[in-house]
């Protein structure tokens, strides 16, 4: 096993926490599974616990086998792997207990690429970069990756960014926004720049509008302190769906560099429209769900979960109408919207297509005459084109359906199962690639519209609309889009 990768130590901070346990252990074995991990890769996990090294093996043999499927879980290969982990007990604002990370470094092969990361809240960002600093462990090679939010807002996002610049080159800051390793969304820029058919139709000359729904069935699940603290516009619009909006929004880049597809997206950042006092009304519905019923169960609202802490207005919907500065996209509204408690866990891009200049069938089915390109990226990742053909039958005439070309990529390619996004983005952390990692300035930018947009929510005194658990969310989201004659797509 372990011919394949660049063979680095990788050290986890916070190795014991649900990121680690339920999302970077199950990526890494899923790799070392494939043979992707080199023979000389070693983990190191470090957490406060005080665990042996073979009781914190047990404890994450014990969660890999809560988390993957069992036809994954090779007695064999699950020992192979876990003998890649130590583990130490380290406070990690302990600054003398630092030189130990140095020490389990040079005993391993000495060829072996140092990569840190940080899976713990970003307020210990700071602090854990300068012991590493004072420990003298770094040099112009160590790679250190870190998991969003990048900050609550600008300044602090600067503060963060600046930390980490004291210690680590931006070529080897590796910031991890997750969606971007999605095969979905890789395949975002395969479809538009790799097919005519899409790259002649992507502008407002051809489009009507787009949709991005990202949408949770579940609460805050006991994370009620933090997310009230943060909000669905910094906790997923901030990142996840600005950055959906920039890969589908970007120009062509020159070549599929890191820096050409990151320039591009910064461009589409900066050409947001500033969604002033005057449009809050008309561009932007805030909700937070009160109870109702997920799955046929009763559940609480926002204001009476378990670990609740007094009233709030923060929100736990959002809906926007952003809309793009630039030639490309004129007049086309992007309508995004995400939320808790909604009626199911899915996360989808629709991109409508305009109708043709003149129709020629049935009045009464012009309302069938848009295409639709629907990107799925959960559940069953994978595309559907929504197109029009004659219905069958002697006795139909020229009645026209409604039906998809559609590739399910578990079905297509014939696989089992997707890639988890973590294994994607830690193997090409592993190889030093930076094009699914989000810049310094990509960051900045969001948090610029970002903190304009709260601001201004602020100002105009935008406090949450209520909406029952297990619905779409706030009427007043269905009036906005209503108001430009459209409809979000489950309700057409």
């Amino acid at each position: 096993m372990g011919s394949g990768g660049q063979a680095c130590d990788l050290v986890i901070f916070g190795a014991m926490g649900d990121l680690a346990l339920k999302k970077l252990f199950p990526a890494l074995y899923q790799l070392h599974r494939a043979d992707l991990l080199s023979g000389d890769s070693r983990i190191l996990a470090l957490a406060r616990r005080d665990y042996g090294p073979d009781e914190a093996r047990r404890h994450i043999r014990e969660s890999l086998a809560g988390q993957l499927h069992e036809s994954s879980l090779e007695p064999e290969l699950l020992d192979g792997f876990l003998a890649r982990v130590s583990y130490l007990k380290l406070d990690f604002t302990d600054a003398p207990g630092y030189p130990v990370l140095g020490d389990w470094h040079r005993q391993g092969p000495g060829t072996n690429t140092l990569v840190f990361y940080y899976a713990t809240p970003p307020g210990l960002y700071g602090r854990i970069t300068a012991n590493l600093c004072s420990a003298g462990i770094c040099d112009d090679h160590t790679r250190v990756v870190v998991e969003k939010p990048i900050g609550h807002d600008l300044a602090s996002s600067r503060e963060l960014n600046d930390q980490l610049a004291r210690v680590f080159l931006e070529e080897n800051i590796f910031r991890i926004d997750h969606y971007l390793g999605k095969e979905t969304v890789q395949n975002l820029i395969a479809l538009r720049f790799a097919n005519n058919l899409f790259a002649s139709q992507w502008d407002q000359n051809h489009i009507s509008h787009v949709e991005i729904t990202v949408a949770e069935s579940v609460g805050v699940e006991g994370r009620w302190s933090y997310f009230n603290s943060a909000g669905q516009l910094r906790d997923m619009v901030q990142s996840h769906l600005l950055q959906l909006l920039c890969l589908l929004a970007m120009d062509p880049p020159s070549d599929l560099s890191p820096d050409s597809i990151r320039d591009e997206k910064v461009k589409v950042l900066k050409a947001l429209s500033p969604l002033t006092p005057e449009r809050i009304s008309s561009h932007l519905v805030r909700g937070q769900y009160t109870a109702g019923t997920a799955e046929g169960i009763p559940v609480p609202g926002y204001l009476e979960e378990e670990d609740a802490e007094g009233p709030s207005h923060t929100e736990t919907f959002i809906a926007l109408k952003v809309e793009i500065e630039n030639w490309r996209w004129a007049g086309v509204p992007f309508y995004i919207r995400t939320g808790k408690r909604l009626p199911e866990k899915r996360s989808e891009v629709i991109v409508h297509f305009k109708p043709a200049p003149h129709y020629i069938f049935d009045p009464d089915q012009k309302h069938l005459a848009n295409n639709k390109l629907i990107i799925r990226l959960q559940p069953d990742e994978g595309m559907a084109l929504q197109i029009l053909t004659k219905d069958q039958g002697l006795s139909r005439g020229m009645r026209l359906r409604q039906g998809p070309l559609e590739l399910t990529f578990a079905e297509a390619f014939e696989t089992d199962r997707i890639p988890d996004a973590y294994e994607r983005l830690l193997l090409e952390v592993m190889k030093g690639n930076q094009y699914l990692f989000v810049r310094r300035d990509e960051v900045e930018f969001a948090w610029r519209w970002v903190d304009q947009l709260l601001a201004n929510c602020e100002e105009c005194g935008a406090h949450p609309k209520r909406y029952a658990a297990g619905t779409w969310g706030p009427v007043a989201s269905i009036a906005m889009i209503t108001r430009d004659n459209r409809s979000w797509y489950e309700d057409a």
